[in-house]
């Protein structure tokens, strides 16, 4: 219990520094290359969004933006990496939600606090699916809820406390359903089994399913948003399918490290908003599925915040334990 209540503390206290600042910290930013850390495997989502975004980037702000992964623990090696940098907004974090909300609730030791993160901009956001291996014998929700009622399944994720493995515990809470939980160190090679059939389903963004779906080499049950998506309209939501109020989705967000001047964090989130406003780089993000997003630094944190309020509340009710 102390663990939530420290959580949610942090979480009150914590403001993003987009407040006033020193102007002179960003008259002459950057000066040299950036470098943003991505703290999931090349191929994932968050690496693929991220090196579109980072292309652009540079050249708004006049110097070379590289991408360099640091994968496991759900995003803590990187995280951890950045959050030890430098403040001084030439060592930036993309990651998906775990490592800037639920991670402090996952491990019994990180070596970061995630509410100190600043986070710049969310550059997309897309809803979770079940998706399953391409002979699973289910053809809707219902009939994988009863199929998973006798029979034991299996379920990758792309790490522990990333939102497909959150996801897949707060469908088992409403469905009354267990799973047996198989964690990857990131989306591809989650994918790469789940295709090959050596694990049943994986609850995962639908930027990552669905060429999988179009191509049979796997299957869409349902997604996890209010409506259903005009990318696949034959496909349910949960909703529509019978399992009331599941919402999912994830995204993928850029942040800096604690006491980045605010002056720099301003002049980061005005340069990353403008690329993400490009119609190429919106063009490409949608042809991977993805959709783009424009948020303010007030509006970034409240993502933020939300999620982990959100996700804490299934922790605690699925009981999930912090791993080492």
């Amino acid at each position: 219990m102390l663990k939530y209540a420290t959580l949610l503390a942090g979480l009150l206290l914590a403001a993003p520094a987009f407040g006033q600042g020193n102007q002179d910290a960003a008259a002459d930013y950057p000066k040299r290359t950036v470098k943003i850390v991505v703290c999931v495997p090349a191929g994932g989502g968050v690496d693929t969004v991220t090196r579109i975004v980072a292309d652009k980037l540079g050249q708004k702000l006049g110097q070379p933006v590289i991408v360099e992964n640091r994968t496991g623990q759900s995003g803590n090696i990187g995280a951890e990496y950045v959050f030890g940098a430098e403040p001084d907004g030439y060592t930036l974090l993309a990651s998906q939600p775990a490592p800037l909300t639920v991670n402090v609730l996952l491990y019994k030791k990180i070596n970061f606090e995630p509410t100190a993160f600043i986070p710049l901009a969310i550059m997309t956001a897309i809803p979770n699916t079940l998706t399953v291996r391409p002979d699973f014998p289910a053809k809707t929700v219902q009939e994988f809820i009863a199929y998973a009622k006798t029979h034991s399944l299996n379920y990758a994720s792309q790490g522990t406390g990333t939102t497909s493995h959150l996801t897949a515990e707060l469908f088992s809470t409403k469905t009354g359903i267990k799973m047996l939980h198989v964690p990857y160190r990131g989306t591809a090679p989650a994918i790469n089994d789940l295709i090959s059939s050596h694990v049943d389903l994986m609850f995962t963004e639908m930027a990552s399913a669905i060429e999988m779906h179009k191509g049979g080499r796997a299957r869409i049950l349902a997604i996890s948003a209010e409506q259903r998506s005009p990318l696949l309209p034959e496909i349910p939501t949960f909703i529509e399918s019978g399992v009331p109020g599941f919402i999912s989705d994830t995204w993928n967000a850029i942040s800096a490290p604690p006491k980045t001047p605010p002056a720099i964090v301003a002049k980061l989130n005005a340069a990353i908003v403008d690329v993400l406003k490009m119609p190429d780089v919106q063009d490409r993000l949608r042809k991977i599925n993805t959709t783009p997003q424009q948020t303010s630094l007030e509006q970034a944190a409240k993502v933020v915040k939300d999620d982990t309020a959100r996700w804490a509340a299934v922790i605690k009710d699925a009981g999930i334990k912090p791993a080492e």
